[in-house]
């Protein structure tokens, strides 16, 4: 495995995301794909599996200080108290002393950010969250939050994939030295009928989505967190480190129309693109 380092700190470049992966059978995947060498995974309050989650780790026998794990602040949990107690509830769930990543994971117009991250520094100096960040922030909430607050922020977890472009963040990042999380780096599957993505994974004698995930790890601060349910996928995910993108190829994609968000819920900020 790879890794990307931020703000001095070593991030895998492949996670697990773990949206849908509940009950036994996610606990099983989950359990699967560190036992297949994954030390990045990614859970949520929302998800409502950080137990799942926490079951895996204890089962695979992966020391804690080998993994990286990132949960996520409901937007519905954002007023300070909320942020302590569910936070509490999620290292209970995780049955973890600490996470390495809590993130905001949608913004909440009716909550103060500020007030919000007063919480979460909180959690960092009690030493229950290594790094804080967030989720979903378009640029003028990322640089209000980074800037203007002065917030140590680590990462900002965005939905990236070969269809949707975020170019202005990633130059940002890269300027702050912010993490880039992408999440969907499939786009729900929308990339793997992309015809250039088809013809490059015939050329490399690769998948679309090693394609897509190979393209995006090979940028600047960006990690990728694909979600999977089976072996194959879970092996195929990490199996793109045999082949570099040629410059040509990777611009190529670059130069893809980048309009298809997939993750737009009635809530959602006003995106930048």
């Amino acid at each position: 495995m790879q890794f990307k380092t931020i703000q001095g700190v070593e991030v895998p470049e492949i996670g697990l995301g773990t949206y849908t992966l509940i009950g036994k059978t996610g606990e099983q995947t989950i359990k699967a794909a560190l036992n297949m060498g994954y030390r990045h995974i990614d859970t949520a309050q929302d998800y409502k599996n950080e137990r799942e989650v926490g079951n895996a780790i204890r089962q695979s026998h992966v020391k804690r200080e080998e993994l990286f794990i990132t949960t996520k602040v409901d937007w519905k949990n954002l007023e300070p108290d909320k942020v302590l107690k569910s936070t509490e509830r999620s290292l209970q769930e995780l049955d973890i002393p600490y996470v390495d990543l809590l993130l905001i994971h949608w913004p909440n117009p009716d909550v103060p950010v500020e007030k919000t991250m007063e919480a979460m520094l909180s959690l960092r100096d009690q030493g229950k969250v290594l790094n804080i960040g967030v989720s979903n922030f378009p640029m003028k909430l990322l640089k209000e939050v980074n800037e203007d607050l002065a917030a140590p922020i680590f990462c900002n977890q965005v939905e990236y994939h070969p269809l949707l472009g975020q170019f202005d963040l990633l130059d940002y990042a890269a300027d702050q030295d912010i993490l880039v999380t992408a999440y969907s780096p499939l786009g729900q599957g929308s990339i793997l009928q992309e015809p250039l993505l088809i013809e490059l994974g015939e050329k490399y004698g690769k998948t679309p989505a090693q394609i897509a995930l190979r393209w995006l790890v090979e940028q600047e601060q960006v990690v990728v967190i694909p979600k999977a349910s089976s072996k194959e996928h879970l092996e195929a995910n990490i199996d793109i480190y045999d082949f570099v993108l040629e410059d040509d190829d990777f611009y190529a994609i670059d130069d893809l129309d980048k309009d298809k968000r997939v993750v737009n819920p009635d809530f959602a900020p006003e995106w930048d693109n």
